[in-house]
């Protein structure tokens, strides 16, 4: 697994580091002042946050915003609706390119 970031500070200290190798997942940083790197997923997780109500919702356990976020991304990918995937939701447009190259 990789998982890619920024480079804050919070992503070069040495306990989030030891984190990441302890579970085997490589680290994977965007180049110093280099924002677009990044920008899908930080487009991504900022339309997540809205249409969670991430700025406005408390969430009293770790459990409970877990449990959001993985119907929201079950909705995002297999519900809503995309207009620059041609109306498809991420599933679709997947599956559709899929079978094109079969």
């Amino acid at each position: 697994m990789t998982i890619h970031s920024d480079q804050g500070i919070q992503y070069q200290s040495n306990p989030y580091r030891h984190a990441l190798r302890k579970h085997k997942v490589f680290q994977s940083m965007s180049r110093r002042a280099t924002c677009h790197d990044n920008a899908a997923m930080e487009s991504f997780f900022h339309i997540m946050k809205v249409e969670m109500n991430y700025f406005t919702h408390h969430f009293d356990t770790k459990k409970q915003l877990v449990k959001a976020m993985k119907e929201w991304i079950g909705y995002y990918n297999e519900d809503r609706i995309r207009h620059k995937l041609k109306g498809l939701t991420p599933i679709q447009y997947r599956n559709q390119a899929l079978s094109k190259m079969i």
